[in-house]
């Protein structure tokens, strides 16, 4: 498998078809496929496209960078291509993405909850932070350096109605509605991602089980990294993910608050 990525890597300027792939590993097309995404949680094809993107945000990154250059640099055969893309793989237009994310705006509220306090900010295209703890300047301050070019404004009003989304998604039965997200994510983080927010609310599913979930049973690890940098608390419910023997594991926001979210939901089934 190191030795397929060291090729997907030196031929990222073209999609690589699997037949080649195959011939390096002395293997067949399916089995390679079948072995690389067990392994790396992802496809060949969509591997390559991290790739991609990865050059794209470190040329976009570099002063006086262009965004034409970065994309062909990066090995995308038109800027149409990547332009269709660009909105999963950088969260953002490149343009933003090359200014640090200078030209968005982020609108954010913070409000008291069964958990403590709750912080959910949000783009124009939805969701984009959900923080829970005890000191409302801490939880700016994170938000802002997480942020940190992006123009950020408290706005208790206009996020009324995302506050109460993420609220309901706490303690209301039945579950709460979808909740628009904007959040970047690698294809594995997404397909954890998806995976979390199909488990029923009050229930819980092991690190093991996710990974079965998805078809990567071996990506248990994997899957506990995805967990852990979940950016949208409780929006993407990675408090019903537990061990293998029941423990409730580490969380983010604290065991305490994990163990609570779930009395909640279970509380709301009745």
């Amino acid at each position: 498998m190191a030795k397929v990525c060291r090729y997907l890597d030196a031929h990222r300027d073209r999609v690589v078809p699997l037949a080649d792939l195959a011939k390096i590993a002395h293997s067949s097309p399916f089995t390679i496929q079948r072995k690389f995404t067990r392994v790396l949680g992802v496809s060949p094809r969509e591997y390559q496209a991290q790739l991609r993107s990865s050059d794209v945000r470190r040329s976009l990154a570099e002063p006086g960078s262009s965004v034409t250059d970065a994309i062909y640099q990066a090995g995308y055969s038109s800027s149409s291509r990547f332009y269709e893309k660009a909105a999963d793989d950088l969260g953002m237009s490149p343009t933003r993405f090359r200014n640090h994310g200078a030209d968005e705006s982020i609108r954010f509220a913070i409000t008291r909850s069964e958990l403590g306090l709750l912080l959910v900010a949000a783009t124009e295209r939805g969701v984009c932070s959900v923080m829970l703890g005890e000191d409302a300047v801490d939880l700016e301050r994170s938000l802002r350096e997480e942020f940190s070019a992006a123009s950020i404004v408290r706005d208790a009003s206009g996020m009324k109605k995302q506050i109460e989304a993420i609220l309901a998604a706490i303690t209301d039965h039945p579950a709460a509605v979808e909740i628009p997200l904007d959040v970047r994510a690698t294809a594995f983080q997404a397909r954890v991602w998806q995976a979390l927010r199909q488990i029923p609310r009050g229930e819980t599913r092991s690190y093991a089980q996710v990974a079965d979930a998805i078809g990567q049973p071996s990506a248990v690890r994997a899957v506990a990294r995805a967990c852990a940098t979940n950016p949208v608390a409780i929006a993407v419910p990675c408090h019903r993910v537990i061990g293998s023997d029941g423990s409730l594991t580490g969380y983010r926001w604290g065991v305490e608050r994990k163990k609570s979210l779930l009395d909640l939901e279970r509380r709301s089934q009745g």
